[in-house]
């Protein structure tokens, strides 16, 4: 696959370059849209521009999706207004909604005023939700079937214009007269059902799996996953089916909560763009305020330091010793706060297992320290060659860091998590920061106790 591809964009580089715009359209059009888009995103934009205005309103609605949205702006800007009105009609509504909540405000007014009376009431309905619920990411054009419909009706349903526009008929939804919903059926049960007179209340799931309009886009995801499903209908307080929500959705939810998880607990704020199309100074702004944070935390460090320098200086052999102990403490927090905050974000834990964790986590912090102290006290006693109560001291200290450590790192998450913060500030630089102080502190008064410094 990989060789046709590089095949394929060989020929659309030097179509490109010879200037056959026409030619170029029409190969793009005959390949899968994400695969075109990942070439379109590459292209110039003069070029974007003309490849555009060669193709059909419809593959033009299928290749705009994969864009990036820079990309995305510049077309709208570009197109006049029957193309763009075009391109949109030929749009899901989920699509267009996210367009216009990235455009700016004349432009976004713009493809508004753009949309049919119909789908502009849709686009409304849809944004009126919260930035992140399910709602705001729905499509509102889904196919509905009638409980008292007959096998040979809905599949008559089905063929007809109305059920070849919806994004997705694999699973029917049923609903009663008042738009309720009241069952699923697969689009195999219908086709495979050997008397076209039996009606659809016969053999449809009177129990479907549904999502509320307000339930969190995340969550949502989830319930993709535990019921290994494709497509999952969308209602509202009343059970009114109002939209559906699709796999590919759920995906790429998915693949933002980890990025911004993985940007967090990099001490970073989280961005949407690529980061080679993200601007210099915007990777600046996004990195800058926690690394000054990060550097007024560790001048806490520096006064533990600052406080215990007699003891230092009576017991110089304590400093080698600093580094490793920060070091394993950083660590042995790390690892407990990543997979705290990634049981959080997979709803395997919740606020409430607090207490579950944190004896779990007791329990483990105390094998792990004390595999690494008798290590350590070998290693101090053979290789270093200190004297013994250096060696039980720097051990001592090691397991309280050790121990405490982990406390800290299963703890702090989730204590964030319930007062509505994000958990996954809690796994990296920022633990570390408050690790390394706990750990000198530690170290620093137990040596002060036992070498009675």
């Amino acid at each position: 696959m990989k060789q046709i591809n590089q095949a394929i964009e060989k020929i659309l580089d030097e179509l490109l370059e010879n200037g056959k715009i026409g030619a170029l359209s029409e190969v793009l059009i005959t390949m899968n849209p994400a695969d075109a888009g990942i070439y379109l995103n590459n292209i110039p934009e003069d070029a974007l521009d003309q490849v555009f205005t060669k193709i059909s309103s419809t593959n033009a609605g299928l290749l705009f999706v994969e864009l990036d949205f820079p990309k995305q702006e510049n077309l709208v800007t570009f197109m006049d207004d029957d193309q763009l009105r075009e391109m949109l009609d030929n749009m899901f509504i989920d699509d267009v909604s996210a367009l216009v909540r990235d455009l700016p405000e004349a432009k976004a007014e713009r493809v508004r005023n753009l949309l049919d009376p119909d789908t502009a009431s849709q686009l409304d309905m849809v944004m009126s939700f919260p930035e992140e619920s399910i709602g705001n990411i729905m499509n509102t054009e889904f196919l509905s079937l009638k409980p008292t419909m007959t096998i040979a009706d809905a599949i008559a349903s089905i063929r007809s214009s109305s059920g070849m526009e919806k994004e997705t008929v694999n699973i029917c939804y049923v609903t009663d007269r008042f738009g309720r919903l009241a069952g699923s059926i697969p689009l195999r049960t219908l086709v495979t059902a050997r008397d076209e007179k039996i009606k659809i209340s016969q053999l449809m799931d009177s129990r479907p799996v549904a999502v509320n309009v307000t339930d969190d886009q995340e969550a949502v995801s989830h319930v993709f996953r535990k019921y290994d499903l494709t497509v999952i209908p969308v209602v509202d307080k009343q059970y009114r089916l109002v939209g559906i929500t699709t796999v590919d959705d759920a995906i790429d939810v998915i693949e933002t909560e980890a990025t911004e998880d993985m940007q967090k607990m990099a001490a970073i704020i989280p961005t949407e763009t690529p980061y080679l199309k993200t601007p210099v100074f915007r990777i600046w702004l996004n990195r800058i305020p926690w690394l000054l944070v990060l550097m007024i935390g560790a001048t806490f460090t520096a006064k533990v330091i600052t406080s215990f320098e007699n003891a230092l200086s009576s017991c110089v052999i304590l400093t080698a010793f600093i580094p490793m102990l920060m070091d394993t403490a950083g660590n042995a927090g790390s690892q407990s706060s990543v997979t705290i905050v990634r049981g959080l974000a997979l709803g395997e834990l919740t606020l409430r297992d607090w207490y579950k964790v944190m004896w779990k986590e007791v329990r483990v912090a105390l094998m792990c320290g004390v595999v690494l102290i008798v290590c350590n006290f070998a290693k101090l006693m053979l290789l270093d060659r200190v004297t013994s109560t250096v060696a039980m001291t720097v051990c001592f200290a090691l397991f309280l860091a050790v121990v405490i450590s982990k406390m800290i790192g299963s703890f702090l998450p989730i204590l964030i998590g319930s007062i509505g913060l994000d958990p996954a500030v809690m796994a990296g630089p920022i633990l570390t920061t408050i690790v390394d102080a706990l750990t000198l502190l530690i170290y620093f008064t137990v040596a002060t106790h036992l070498l009675g410094l």
